[in-house]
């Protein structure tokens, strides 16, 4: 075979001389602080059970999907599913996806047109930034979380912009944070803009029955679309943009990622609708993680932890400037049991290198008490 052409070799050079370079982890028999599973749903036997369940009924035994949705893939389980997860987030529609990846690109790179302006968070996740790259609306990025410099930018493109959409995320992968969501409301309503909001880390947390922060604070009629995915706290995998019904009519005719990919093989849909059974039923589960993301921010203050960034959701990080040195606190929290990845520029800003802590309803107090012991010894 040929060897990797030299640019790109200098390429993946220059990231292992800034210790950067990524590699695929192996499986570690550690404790859980990495994995977006907040709930324990992906391992609990009753979403398996529930899926085969789902399956049976439908009278579906067929392995894969067998072509995109729009040829022989849309079998009988999607409908189900997308009138389930509508009625659940109290949206008018709902559109599956492969993946929140594959909902971020497709909705992004098609709805905004060329005389629309998207105004986003500047730490929104990637995979909506590259949807943004293959558009055709112009971008400008806001401080995070910074409501007034979104509405500056606003006021300086309003006179260009055939529509606003303002977009941003219910709780942010890499910091935790959410930004006020009522207030951007008031501003999206004042300048008539669009709100686009990625709620993938929210869905199954907050909200009565895990409905997302948005239902949680009754603005599901202020919001254009609603992005939720299904692999971090409920269990599965995919993903669903939720609107009015002609936005999903849009996105099946003009959604790229939809159209030209070999749909969710049946048993992952009849997991996604197993999952959202369950859901509701997971409130000491819901409330156990609470406990456990107080507790985990108490530990942090009792100890003196320098770097905590402030966030009431399970995602929970602690900045440790400089790729290197990230990785070798986390390499020593690795050493002494407790799975914990370093996040290096860049994916965060050069400088805001940190340890990310996912949160889930089943460590325990002595758990999290001893990593952060073993974090305070080493800074």
């Amino acid at each position: 075979m040929k060897a990797l052409p030299p640019h790109l070799a200098k390429k993946l050079q220059t990231r292992a001389d800034e210790g950067a370079l990524r590699s695929l982890p192996g499986a570690l028999p550690l404790t859980d602080f990495a994995s977006n599973d907040y709930l324990g749903l992906s391992g609990n036997l009753a979403l398996h059970t529930a899926a085969q369940e789902i399956l049976t009924q439908n009278q579906n035994t067929a392995g894969g999907a067998t072509g995109s949705r729009l040829i022989t893939g849309n079998h009988n389980l999607y409908p189900k599913a997308e009138a389930t997860i509508a009625t659940f987030h109290n949206a008018e529609s709902a559109l599956l996806f492969n993946s929140g990846y594959d909902a971020n690109i497709g909705f992004f790179s098609c709805v905004p047109q060329k005389n629309d302006i998207v105004l986003y968070d500047e730490f929104i996740h990637a995979s909506i930034r590259d949807g943004l790259r293959l558009g055709n609306a112009a971008s400008y990025k806001f401080r995070h979380n910074d409501l007034n410099a979104l509405e500056k930018l606003i006021l300086q493109h309003r006179e260009k912009a055939q529509e606003f959409y303002i977009v941003t995320e219910s709780v942010f992968s890499m910091d935790g944070d959410s930004p006020n969501l009522k207030q951007l409301a008031g501003i999206a309503a004042k300048y008539n803009c669009r709100i686009v909001i990625d709620e993938a880390h929210a869905v199954g947390i907050f909200g009565t029955n895990g409905e997302g922060l948005i239902k949680q604070t009754e603005l599901e009629d202020s919001v254009f679309a609603r992005i939720v995915t299904f692999g971090k706290a409920m269990g599965c995998h995919g993903a669903a943009v939720l609107g009015v019904k002609e936005l999903k009519e849009y996105l099946v005719n003009f959604a790229r990622s939809l159209i030209y990919t070999t749909g969710l093989p049946p048993h992952a849909v009849a997991t996604i609708s197993a999952a959202y059974m369950l859901i509701p039923q997971q409130a000491e589960a819901r409330q156990a993680l609470y406990n456990n993301i107080s507790f985990f921010k108490a530990e942090a203050q009792r100890l003196n932890i320098k770097g905590l960034i402030a966030s009431s959701s399970a995602i929970q990080c602690v900045v440790i400037p400089g790729n290197n040195k990230v990785k070798q606190v986390a390499a020593h929290l690795q050493q002494h049991g407790y799975n914990i990845k370093p996040i290096l520029s860049p994916t965060v800003p050069k400088g805001q290198e940190r340890l990310r802590f996912c949160l889930h309803s089943y460590n325990t107090r002595q758990e999290i008490s001893g990593v952060l012991t073993c974090l305070k010894a080493i800074l």
